[in-house]
């Protein structure tokens, strides 16, 4: 009953965005623009295609879903910084871990690839869940540049319309939904508040059996409140030492939502 409850929110909030009921992009499957960034366009699909025969060809226990910070688990350097390869090869790899990120990727486009069968082929224990960050903040390209990316209220819709994307897909799958990671230095800067809203708002999809809400913005923050930039350099994305200190801290919870 509670994965068709899941179901039907889902489709409910897709349905009235279609309607024109509410102008909120955060909850309306779409593949990215052909202009959005690395993975515009052609690039996005040449990804979702590849993700479509992993899963059809690889086995998988735990699946890692979000956007360039989940993607980086894959690159031993990008940007002239080391990232998370190594760190992944060391604790993700031996539990038969798979990587869905996309860099630049919002809920929208999560929605769409789960609608369009990423996960068909596969049963995982666990998914992580990663995504919302690029649904906050300011467009800084294209017509809307200098306008908010998505507010604070459907951010939060676009977040649970993914967890219940997922839910409806892989009843049987535990999720662990990660509180979206600080981005912007200070602790002050508008987009840091933004994102611990969002953080509070979803954290009650927490239900102690099929959806494990874990917030680790603690993990790269100063104690002044700052973010550590010997673990994000660029304040948003995590250098080796940061997917270091992220594997560490859901290695336990990981490990019991998979035994």
């Amino acid at each position: 009953m509670k994965v068709r409850h899941a179901f039907l929110a889902c489709a409910a909030w897709c349905l009235a965005a279609f309607a024109g009921e509410t102008a909120n992009t955060a909850i309306v499957p779409a593949p990215r623009d052909p202009d959005d960034g690395r993975f515009g366009g052609e690039a996005f699909l040449q990804r979702h295609r590849e993700f479509l025969q992993v899963a059809r060809t690889q086995p998988c226990d735990v699946l890692f879903i979000g956007d360039s910070i989940t993607d980086m688990w894959r690159d031993a350097e990008r940007s002239g910084i080391a990232r998370g390869l190594r760190v992944w090869e060391k604790h993700f790899a031996p539990l038969r871990a798979l990587n869905f990120g996309i860099g630049g990727d919002r809920t929208q486009h999560v929605l769409w690839r789960i609608r369009e069968g990423e996960l068909d082929a596969i049963h995982p224990k666990v998914i992580v869940l990663l995504i919302g960050s690029n649904n906050t903040g300011i467009e800084r390209e294209g017509r809307r540049a200098g306008q908010p990316r998505n507010t604070t209220a459907e951010a939060i819709a676009g977040v649970r319309a993914v967890v219940a994307a997922l839910r409806a897909k892989r009843p049987e799958s535990k999720i662990l939904l990660l509180g979206i990671f600080p981005r912007s230095e200070k602790r002050d800067a508008p987009q840091r508040t933004q994102i611990r809203e969002i953080n509070a708002a979803i954290a009650p999809l927490h239900d102690g059996h099929h959806v494990h809400f874990l917030d680790l913005g603690h993990v790269f923050l100063k104690p002044d409140g700052d973010i550590d930039r010997t673990l994000m350099p660029d304040a948003t994305h995590p250098n080796e030492n940061g997917y270091e200190a992220w594997a560490r801290a859901i290695d336990v919870p990981l490990r019991r939502l998979l035994h």
